[in-house]
């Protein structure tokens, strides 16, 4: 079974936007938190890093 985590900035929230992810076999996933049933996205480790990067870099303030 997938356990999937919420994102530390949602902050507990019930109703707040967020993304969820998960440690796969070699691969990171992230879903919608508001809509897990869609799917997800899988990614490398390595993408993923770089991904949460660019995100930072973008967004002063995280």
């Amino acid at each position: 079974m997938i356990q999937w985590r919420k994102s530390s900035y949602s902050q507990g929230l019930e109703n707040s936007d967020c993304v969820e992810v998960a440690n796969l076999p070699e691969l990171i996933g992230i879903r919608d938190s508001k809509a897990p049933n869609t799917g997800h996205l899988t990614l490398t480790p390595a993408t993923f890093t770089l991904l949460l990067t660019r995100l930072k870099q973008d967004q002063p303030g995280l």
